[in-house]
């Protein structure tokens, strides 16, 4: 297969990854029902805690499909590091390789450091640091993936994406990191803040994967016109 036979298999990964995820967070969301699990309110790291009964910060934490959740969490790291990199290695090398690859491979090791450390009070101390760090490197390395891809014109040329996109993927980014600052702001609302710097990235690959696809299949067609 060559370089750029690899392009769709990457867009595909994107956007299966994404919605991975948000089928993964729904089924575990709807399982938790003592006390009722709240989008706003809750943490989706609340979602991967195995110890039911558990009161951290003031958050009552009871997640019968913890398992699910957690699996969820390690498989969007790696399928979001291998989408990206399906994507990239075929259009870029050297420095802007590197400077590409390395956001979305940490992001994938931050992402499995969630899965395997929960974040709760619970169990050994290290326990929860880790679990905080690790969403933080995810958090972090994937929304600021998504502005250097929108800031970066010769990588937007290679994709063959539009303007917009570019525009949409700072944007996109950029109000991402915001969100997760503002994630103790109140806490009645920490989940929902959260969820903006996670679903941010989230969103990105989708619109990542369906324009690369689409560019795909526009470029198939114009050669099958061209031969025919």
């Amino acid at each position: 297969m060559s370089r750029s036979k690899w392009l769709p298999v990457g867009a595909v990964v994107l956007i299966v990854n994404a919605l991975q995820w948000v089928i993964a967070e729904g089924v575990t969301a709807a399982a938790w029902n003592d006390p009722p699990y709240s989008y706003a309110r809750n943490y989706i790291s609340d979602l991967g805690v195995p110890d039911c009964g558990a009161n951290f910060q003031g958050r009552d934490i009871c997640s019968p499909s913890h398992t699910l959740m957690n699996t969820s969490f390690a498989l969007q790291g790696i399928l979001f590091a291998a989408g990206v990199l399906l994507v990239a290695l075929p259009l870029v090398e050297g420095r802007t390789r590197r400077v590409v690859t390395s956001p979305a491979v940490a992001h994938a090791v931050g992402f499995v450091m969630v899965a395997l450390f929960h974040g709760s009070s619970e169990g050994a101390d290290y326990s929860l640091v880790l679990h905080v760090v690790g969403a933080g490197i995810g958090i972090l390395c994937a929304n600021t993936l998504a502005i250097m891809t929108g800031a970066s014109r010769g990588l937007g040329r290679r994709l063959g994406l539009p303007k917009p996109y570019r525009v949409f993927s700072v944007a996109v980014g950029s109000l991402g990191l915001l969100s997760e600052l503002l994630t103790g702001v109140s806490t009645s609302a920490a989940g929902a803040f959260e969820r903006g710097g996670v679903y941010s990235w989230l969103l990105w690959s989708v619109v990542t994967g369906g324009l690369v696809l689409a560019r795909q299949f526009r470029s198939a067609a114009v050669v099958e016109n061209v031969l025919a």
